[in-house]
């Protein structure tokens, strides 16, 4: 028999992580928000699949200014990290977050990702790294992550045995909203820690009559009273242990080890009848719990303490039993997992979509083995492991599903295809000759433009004459020409004549000439505004075009890369699931294996016990005693 020592009971760590923009008052780009959509879902693959590629296209771009996203851009590259950070890219977030902390940001971005690279070095075990990064910390906090950032400080300095720096953050939490019962706990596992073991049992046994309605507190009021409890069997002050495990709800998650270590606690103090009502109610609870296999040893050896031998008989029979049937399901399933039917389990999407779907795998009959391994499901690095499995999985979903969308592509490409080749040769002889007038056009307002200029610096009256005008002078130069060799007395008057009409025409050009400069000028810029419009519709037009032949030709190339690609990564991804789900088996296995063993051990002590506890009755009842 045996109790739990104090080291299996560690400190409570919790921090959260802000998503989104940390100071930005409108959403802009649309991507962005398409990607903060994701990660509020707690989808931060998907989240990062656009957000990566929306912030790469970003900085292709020759203005970024002129982008959507460049008005989040430190927000973009620092939701990246966190992204990362959520869906354990450690390496990437850090790397991330440092360019944010290196950038020219505002002190509120930098504070917040010194805290989130500080996480990232705790969640890895760099403790050193963790304090340097909380150590940059500097200037304005965001309000939200303040208490973040001393719990974490705290739970570092507790990581790195330094339990003294610890207790003056945590007492200072002790009455934060969201920290305190966590705090409060912690607290008592420092002044354990530093060997203050009265303060530390005074602090855990205020943790434990904390008021808390909810789960978590309840589970921490529960944990604070069960180390209390364990830190004083330790010490053997068995009296004062057991006011504190009986504090542990019947129904909470410690209450299988506090019944277990309350009945030795009785035990030790010779009080046997009050160790016999924890244990009988631990020994009827699941017997997959190693606590409740303790259980059902120890009835049977309590009620021989007690004499009641026969009791004790019938008991060391029921262990027996459970013991024998549950080595022969242990080893069900460790063939089982040698079949690999325990990662099939743990990867169907149906069990996942619950969020308590750890849970769920107990209740799947095609998988027993996944009923025995709760706690090592639990644990953090077989969770970690467990977790880059299903992350494999899911990403070699992804890429297969991939691979099929790029039939997809190729039938819209052909479709597209078959759409605008008959369309194009008609559209394009139209297009050359829309082209050649508007060639023409633009040439012909270049010239107005041109002489409007002239006239402005050089004065030309005859270039601003109407139709008439000029065709009026085009004649008299004509009939002046035509009197070449004609009579002489009839050319001096037609001459006089023809210079009297020039005269007319020629005054009027002179003093009309600022006003038809004015509306020619005044004409020629709305033809500016009109050449402008057709302009904007030729662009438009040519872009049209373009974006017709863009729509389906180049795309072979980029298309047939990109399957390489996937196939690639999809070969790699299987040769990992491999390798991780073999070692998940391993560890699995392993785990079984000393299961069964000390259910075997377990059952050879019921045995010889039973065949004692037999003999003891028959002794009794050869005695007059009845045994029960």
């Amino acid at each position: 028999m045996r109790r739990a020592p104090f080291s299996a009971f560690g400190l409570l760590a919790v921090a959260s992580l802000a998503i989104g923009p940390a100071h930005s008052d409108e959403l802009k780009d649309l991507y962005f928000g398409e990607a903060l959509y994701y990660a509020h879902q707690g989808l931060f693959f998907e989240a990062l699949e656009r957000l990566d590629t929306e912030v790469k296209q970003h900085g292709e771009i020759d203005e970024p200014e002129l982008d959507a996203l460049y008005f989040h851009i430190d927000d973009a590259e620092f939701s990246l990290g966190d992204f990362e950070l959520r869906y354990r890219m450690h390496h990437r977030a850090g790397r991330a977050i440092k360019a944010v902390l290196e950038g020219a940001v505002d002190e509120v971005v930098r504070n917040d990702a010194a805290y989130r690279l500080a996480r990232i070095h705790f969640q890895k075990n760099q403790m050193d790294d963790a304090i340097r990064a909380l150590d940059r910390i500097d200037g304005r906090v965001p309000v939200a992550i303040r208490d973040d950032i001393d719990f974490l400080r705290a739970n570092v300095y507790l990581a790195q045995g330094r339990p003294a720096d610890s207790v003056e953050l945590l007492r200072k939490l002790e009455g934060s909203k969201g920290f305190g019962g966590f705090a409060s706990y912690n607290l008592g596992i420092a002044y354990l820690q530093d060997g203050q073991r009265q303060q530390a049992i005074e602090q855990l046994e205020k943790a434990g009559l904390i008021d808390a309605d909810d789960p978590a507190g309840q589970a921490i009021r529960d944990k604070s009273n069960l180390v209390a409890g364990t830190a004083l069997l330790e010490t053997e002050e068995y009296g004062r242990a057991i006011p504190f495990l009986n504090r542990v709800h019947l129904d909470g998650p410690f209450s299988n080890q506090a019944l277990l270590s309350a009945g030795w606690a009785n035990m030790s103090i010779d009080q046997t009848e009050r160790a016999v009502v924890p244990w009988s109610i631990l020994a009827g609870r699941e017997v997959t719990d190693s606590a409740t296999q303790e259980a059902m040893l120890a009835l049977p050896y309590a009620y021989g303490k007690l004499d009641v031998h026969g009791r004790a008989a019938i008991s060391y029979g029921h262990a027996l039993d459970a013991f024998t049937a549950e080595v022969d399901k242990l080893s069900a399933s460790i063939d089982s997992i040698r079949e690999g039917k325990f990662l099939h389990a743990l990867v169907r999407e149906e069990i996942r979509k619950d969020k308590d779907w750890v849970i769920r795998l107990r209740s799947l009959p095609e998988a027993p083995e996944t009923y025995y391994l709760m706690e090592l499901l639990a644990s953090h690095d077989f969770q970690t492991g467990l977790q880059n499995y299903l992350d494999l999985a899911d990403l070699h979903r992804k890429l297969e599903a991939w691979q099929k969308n790029f039939d997809a592509y190729d039938d819209m490409v052909d479709i597209r295809h078959g759409h605008f080749e008959p369309l194009l040769p008609e559209v394009d002889t139209e297009f050359r000759e829309l082209d050649s007038r508007m060639r023409l056009r633009i040439e012909q307002h270049k010239m107005l433009v041109k002489r409007r200029d002239d006239l402005l610096t050089t004065p030309r009256p005859e270039f601003l004459a109407t139709r008439d005008e000029q065709a009026v002078l085009a004649r008299l130069e004509q009939l002046e020409t035509a009197l070449h060799g004609a009579n002489p007395g009839f050319a001096r008057t037609a001459r006089q004549r023809i210079k009297r009409l020039k005269g007319t025409l020629i005054w009027t050009l002179e003093t009309e000439y600022h006003e038809r400069l004015t509306r020619f000028d005044e004409n020629l810029r709305g033809l500016d505004e009109a050449m402008a419009v057709a302009q904007a519709e030729y662009d438009q037009y040519v872009r049209a075009r373009q974006a017709a032949t863009h729509s389906y030709v180049g795309y072979e190339k980029p298309i047939k890369v990109l399957r390489a690609k996937v196939a690639g990564a999809s070969e790699q991804i299987e040769l990992l699931m491999a390798r991780q789900g073999r070692l998940l088996e391993l560890v699995a296995i392993d785990e079984l294996t000393a299961r069964r063993g000390r259910l075997e051990r377990y059952g050879d002590k019921a045995r010889f016990a039973l065949a004692d506890s037999y003999d003891r009755a028959t002794q009794a009842r050869a005695q007059g005693v009845t045994g029960e």
